[in-house]
């Protein structure tokens, strides 16, 4: 009788079972699995569920002594975002108290315990609103005043922030239910994660007037403060921290509550994940622009792409931008002298005013220090000049272009040839 190959490994199979013989990539695989579970085992170490409790409630209690290091705290990162200092912003961070209510709001959620969600959603807010008023007064009583690309970059989300606020997130859950204090690394942590330069920023936003940088910061703080809170509470569901079942506060538990906060909490993580998915939608559009360019390999020399997405956050109507590099030759007394220029075209719906052509050249000078002059355009029609632009030197003739100009447009650098006569 012949057998198919399906019957040999099947009497094989039944033939190691029987003595206890195993495959050797078999006993490899179980090996390193073992291993892995061994190292990467977060419930090691874990301290007793109480003292989590206890760390992460603590953090959410508002005293006069905290209000007031929050108050200190949006100071020194306002001064940084005015003065364009990264040594301030991250010396504000460090001692900046919002993280506790944001792990706080986590814990709630993840143990289903509705006042401490509750008591944490109200102190952020508490906490939010304060650092608004503070970071307006302090712009509006500043003598600088201006848009830097500190307050830029903490009004732009992307999805950096966001998958920086997951991996912050997790270590902040992670270093709370240690045996050991955490304190450095929550310190770390509110570094990394950034919530005050946004809330700082959307402050400068109101103190100018200007809707959409305060609205764009504002996002900024949220998807910061949502991940962040979304990553603790995975890692409290990874530790199996217990959920607060007596929902009557009667201190009796019954199957009646068990089964209701069993379905609850089911139906609280499926919200929570959709809810996320959505609000992390618009961080994600904002992104494709700038990964399309990055995929494309097109070198920048100007930094036209930042300065267009800076240029579109505090200018009213804003459309385009572009640097050229053009040279010209002289004709009449001074013939055959060149002249190289670097000129900034700035395209707008509606005419700026002064105040904000001052913000337009200051943030174009920061990539393009060569800069000679912006010329603004209104609606494309041509319509230039204004405070950015140098007017022609004085001479016996008028200039000519000619050799080479070169313009930079959203990352593209092209450059094209004069005509011959």
């Amino acid at each position: 009788m012949k057998l198919d190959n399906q019957q040999l490994k099947r009497l094989r199979e039944r033939h190691h079972r029987r003595h206890g013989i195993r495959p050797a990539y078999s006993e490899v695989m179980e090996n390193a699995g073992r291993f892995l579970r061994r190292a990467f085992n977060i419930r090691e170490g874990r301290a007793p569920y109480h003292v989590i409790r206890k760390r992460f409630v603590n953090g959410a209690r508002l005293t006069g002594s905290h209000l007031c290091i929050l108050i200190i705290a949006m100071l020194i990162a306002s001064v940084g975002l005015d003065i364009d200092s990264d040594i301030a912003i991250v010396g504000a961070m460090l001692i900046c108290p919002l993280m506790g209510s944001v792990l706080a709001m986590a814990y709630g959620i993840a143990t289903l315990d509705r006042e401490i969600t509750l008591e944490a959603i109200a102190g952020l807010a508490l906490q939010m609103v304060l650092c608004l008023i503070t970071s307006t007064l302090y712009f509006k009583l500043s003598p600088l005043g201006t848009t830097t690309a500190a307050i830029i970059d903490n009004s732009t989300p992307t999805v950096w922030d966001l998958a920086v606020a997951l991996a912050g997130g997790f270590a902040g859950g992670l270093g709370n239910s240690r045996d050991q204090e955490p304190s450095t690394l929550i310190a770390g942590v509110a570094v990394a994660t950034a919530l005050m330069p946004p809330l700082c920023a959307a402050g400068y936003g109101i103190a100018i007037a200007s809707g959409s940088l305060f609205l764009s910061a504002l996002y900024e703080f949220g998807i910061n403060v949502v991940f962040i809170a979304l990553a603790a509470e995975a890692v409290l569901l990874l530790l199996r921290v217990p959920l607060k079942r007596d929902l009557n506060g009667d201190g009796i538990v019954t199957a009646e509550e068990n089964a209701e906060v069993d379905e609850l909490s089911h139906k609280v993580r499926r919200r929570i994940i959709v809810g996320t998915v959505i609000f992390a939608i618009p961080c994600i559009v904002m992104t494709a622009g700038s990964i399309g360019s990055a995929q494309t390999g097109v070198q920048d020399g100007y930094g036209v792409t930042e300065t267009t997405r800076e240029l579109a956050a505090v200018l009213p109507g804003f459309k385009d931008y572009t640097v050229a590099v053009e040279t010209s030759a002289t004709e009449g007394d001074k013939e055959g002298l060149v002249e190289r220029e670097v000129v900034a075209h700035v395209t707008t719906s509606e005419a700026l005013g002064a105040h904000d052509r001052r913000v337009a050249r200051k943030l174009i000078d920061l990539n393009v220090p060569e800069l000679d002059r912006v010329e603004f355009d209104v609606k494309g029609c041509g319509t230039r000049g204004g405070p950015g632009t140098r007017a022609q030197p004085r001479g016996a003739g008028t200039a000519k272009r000619s050799a080479t100009a070169r313009t930079c447009t959203r990352g593209r650098c092209t450059s094209r040839l004069p005509s011959r006569r």
